[in-house]
């Protein structure tokens, strides 16, 4: 894999096959999360994934490079400005060296895929944005999921998304969706969007052999859609109506503007508690990933 640069951890991990969990860096730049709380969302998800015996692997571009794993000295670079970096961008942010191209899902999955990474954890996935029939707004997280032999753990799709819309196209795109230890698609900031899950599963193993048999079959990847801990969630009803202010704010932007305005709408609505339920549930959205990638470890074993 000359093409992509692994950091010493990881390079390390791969070889001697322990468990990783790859990590997309948009949710700790300046895209994702304000300064301190993404720092602080990258210290809690990775020491989550060491805890439970995983290696994390942070993806970014950095200087022209696709990497995967980033060395302590260097996480600094994804804390700061960023260009947002979907599967899409991959070859333009190579052929023009982008300084630093923070990695969506549809990337981050992309590299975890090509060096391989199992599992891969994130807060929400992109889905269907209201009034995609008018607009064709449909994120590539959707396409890349259903295409790369990897689990993407999350808290369900970003909370302002088209829920019902986004669950559709993933069984369009025959993509298993899995509620951990929960009978309903939960909403990010909310443990409910009342939309029930296509199959319930308990713990990480059963996850697991799910995954071990989807690749079995060539069939591609699986969803697992995880609750915010209860202790840090935001009740249904209040944070559906933040959401419905912010997307009115959000009026005649489009693409890659929307997700971090109307992120920072909901942060200003709710007076700044979407951001410890979005810390909260990426890191527990590590701890269950790398839960995942141990179990998948022993089947290979």
């Amino acid at each position: 894999m000359p093409h992509i640069k692994l950091s010493e951890e990881v390079a390390e991990a791969l070889e001697r096959e322990r468990p990783l969990v790859g990590l997309e860096s948009t949710i700790f730049s300046h895209l994702g999360l304000p300064s301190p709380a993404n720092q602080e969302a990258l210290a809690r998800a990775t020491a989550a994934i060491r805890s439970q015996g995983a290696v994390p692997a942070v993806t970014a571009i950095i200087d022209g490079i696709p990497r995967v794993g980033l060395e302590e000295s260097e996480q600094e670079s994804i804390l700061g400005p960023a260009r947002k970096t979907a599967e899409r961008d991959i070859a333009v942010a190579v052929a023009q060296r982008w300084s630093v191209g923070a990695t969506t899902v549809s990337a981050s999955l992309a590299l975890c895929a090509e060096v391989g990474i199992p599992v891969f954890a994130t807060g929400g996935i992109g889905g269907v944005h209201h009034g995609s029939e008018t607009t064709g707004d449909v994120s590539s997280d959707l396409g890349a999921i259903s295409l790369h032999s990897v689990v993407t753990v999350c808290a369900g799709a970003k909370a302002f998304l088209d829920i019902p819309k986004t669950l559709e196209v993933l069984e369009t795109e025959a993509v298993p969706v899995l509620g951990y230890q929960t009978d309903e698609f939960p909403l990010f900031y909310a443990r409910s969007a009342g939309i029930p899950v296509p199959a319930r599963v308990e713990s990480a193993g059963e996850v697991a052999a799910i995954l071990a048999e989807r690749i079995r079959w060539d069939q591609g990847g699986v969803l697992l859609a995880v609750p915010v801990p209860e202790n840090a969630a935001i009740p249904e009803h209040e944070i559906r109506s933040a959401i419905e202010d912010a997307l009115e704010r959000s009026h005649g932007l489009r693409g890659a503007e929307v997700t971090p305005f109307v992120l920072e709408q909901i942060a200003q609505i709710t007076g700044g508690r979407s951001i410890p339920a979005n810390l909260a549930l990426a890191e527990n959205n590590a701890r269950v990933a790398a839960q995942v990638a141990v179990e998948f470890s022993k089947l290979l074993g």
